[in-house]
């Protein structure tokens, strides 16, 4: 009997490890209506961070679909930004058009597929994207942590330059949600995010 017992709540643990790390559906319809809020700043602030200086570019604010999130180990920048979400807005954010497309995330990058276009490819560019994330403490870290692929999140925070105090190596945020592909992402250091209930 106790042998049954411990399968039992092995079993049970196994399923909501399983179900927490899954895919959140929360049904048709456009979840996050509004664009991203992005504010210049008058004068730049600089902070350091373990072995980096943070330098905030502007003022940044963004409700979206989580289509993708990635978590890296062991490239340059693991030790700054160990987690990646690809989010979208709008449109692409209704699970009726993100059914149709294809998406993916490696090596800092996030791609899209399609067999044919549910919205036209501009808007799937403009109202999408990869978005790296240096949580600005533990706290957000846990946060960021808890983030699973089809939830709402609100994210604020600033987009950065962050730059190494030991070599040249430096990592610049993309300041537009109209470019692609290379040094298109955002680099976000955020301070606060939250999971939105609907």
């Amino acid at each position: 009997m106790k042998n049954i017992i411990i399968l039992l709540m092995v079993i049970t643990a196994g399923w909501k490890l399983f179900n927490y790390s899954g895919l959140v559906i929360l049904g048709p319809g456009i979840l996050a209506k509004e664009l991203p809020k992005q504010v210049a700043v008058g004068s730049s602030v600089t902070l350091e961070m373990g072995e980096y200086f943070i330098t905030e570019l502007a003022k940044f604010s963004i409700k979206a679909k989580v289509l993708s999130k990635t978590d890296y180990y062991f490239d340059r920048e693991a030790d700054l930004s160990p987690t990646d979400l690809a989010l979208g807005w709008g449109r692409m954010s209704d699970e009726m058009v993100l059914e149709t497309i294809d998406i993916s995330q490696s090596g800092r990058f996030y791609r899209w597929s399609v067999d044919s276009f549910p919205i036209p490819r501009g808007e799937i560019q403009t109202h999408s994207a990869n978005m790296h994330l240096i949580p600005a403490n533990d706290s957000v870290a846990d946060d960021i942590a808890s983030v699973r692929a089809g939830e709402i999140v609100e994210i604020t925070g600033s987009l950065v330059e962050a730059k190494s105090i030991n070599d040249d190596w430096r990592w610049r945020s993309s300041l537009t949600r109209k470019d692609t592909g290379k040094g298109a992402c955002e680099l976000i250091l955020v301070k606060s995010l939250r999971i939105v209930t609907l």
